[in-house]
């Protein structure tokens, strides 16, 4: 075993999966083949990918490991940017991806423009929205709206944790809407430490990117009474945030969704996709995308988030193409797969 893959293993494993985890890497990160165990990369544990992650690693144990010897243990990690690495030096086999950082991998651009084109990824579902839940002390929020982020130059806001999906959102969304994220006095934290740093005042903004609800926000709308509030997006807001594209969609965020949050909140919303090594085998690809569809119900039991996973959009789009096990079980659904998600 690579001294790499066991130090990333004992850094990010949660508790109860860090035997799993080390057993699915093998010299020159193969996939054991005898025990078919594999890793799925999520983010860190203060927001809504990992328990996600942790909800289908469950989930494939209780279904697959004893009847078709394929185990799957999720991991925690930085987030979106660090995950398409993982997967290309094959030290995790299935990933939770956020649309912007799967848009980038697929062409080569943003963070991998030095990599290019990441050809190994394939895409399995689309599996929830992340929304965009930028929140600040409430004395900068002048109008209520994302404009009101220039109000944070020379304060401290979290950009998420380096290598973040999170961290390449702000990166790409504030130049859009005109925000110079380099005034910031900016600080690098996942959702648990932002959540804290919120709440005890260390920080004035952060941005809680995920389902709903999210943990960290939770704690820190809870603990710091009606101290922080959040920053609101219109249409014009969110047209302006996409740039060229139509990454981000208009969306609310129901009143109540969070401790001290009577109104609902307008703000944007962004697809994460659950993605692959092509080098996975077509069959236990297959297996585990139709465990997952067939047991919807077991997962929205562990999180409310997976609620907006459907089929049907599956085969709507993807930044990359389906990974051929996914096809088989999109078509056997008989669903029609579009030509432009098949891999050539």
């Amino acid at each position: 075993m690579r001294h790499g893959a066991i130090d990333k293993a004992r850094r990010w494993a949660g508790a109860g999966i860090l035997a799993a985890a080390l057993a699915a890497v093998l010299p020159g990160g193969a996939v054991a083949q005898d025990a078919r165990s594999y890793v799925l990369t999520t983010a860190t544990t203060g927001g809504t990918y990992y328990p996600v992650g942790v909800a289908i690693a469950t989930l494939i144990k209780v279904k697959l490991q004893a009847a078709q010897k394929i185990d799957l243990s999720a991991i925690s990690s930085a987030g979106s940017t660090e995950n398409v690495k993982l997967l290309r030096e094959n030290q995790a086999h299935f990933a939770i991806l956020q649309g912007l950082v799967a848009q980038f991998a697929a062409d080569g651009e943003g963070p991998f423009q030095a990599e290019g084109v990441q050809k190994n990824l394939r895409g399995i579902t689309p599996l929830w929205y992340n929304y965009e839940q930028f929140v600040v002390d409430k004395s900068l929020a002048k109008t209520g709206r994302i404009g009101d982020m220039a109000n944070l130059y020379g304060k401290k806001f979290s950009m998420g944790a380096r290598g973040s999906g999170l961290e390449t959102m702000h990166k790409w969304i504030f130049p859009n809407l005109g925000i110079d994220y380099e005034k910031f006095d900016q600080v690098f934290q996942g959702y648990g430490p932002t959540g804290e740093s919120l709440q005890n005042g260390s920080i004035q903004g952060g941005n809680f990117e995920a389902g709903l609800p999210t943990g960290g926000l939770t704690q820190a709308m809870a603990a710091a009474g009606d101290r922080l509030t959040f920053l609101e997006f219109n249409e014009e807001d969110v047209a302006k945030a996409n740039g060229k594209t139509s990454l981000l969609s208009l969306t609310t965020i129901p009143a109540n969704t969070y401790p001290n949050q009577p109104n609902p909140v307008r703000t944007a919303r962004l697809a994460n996709y659950l993605a692959v090594n092509a080098d996975v085998p077509e069959q236990d690809v297959y297996l585990i995308t139709k465990t997952i569809f067939e047991n919807l119900g077991f997962l929205n039991n562990i999180h409310a988030a997976t609620k907006e996973i459907d089929v049907n959009e599956a085969v709507r789009t993807s930044p990359f193409p389906l990974h051929p096990g996914a096809v088989k079980y999109y078509k056997e659904a008989g669903l029609t797969v579009p030509d432009s998600l098949i891999s050539k």
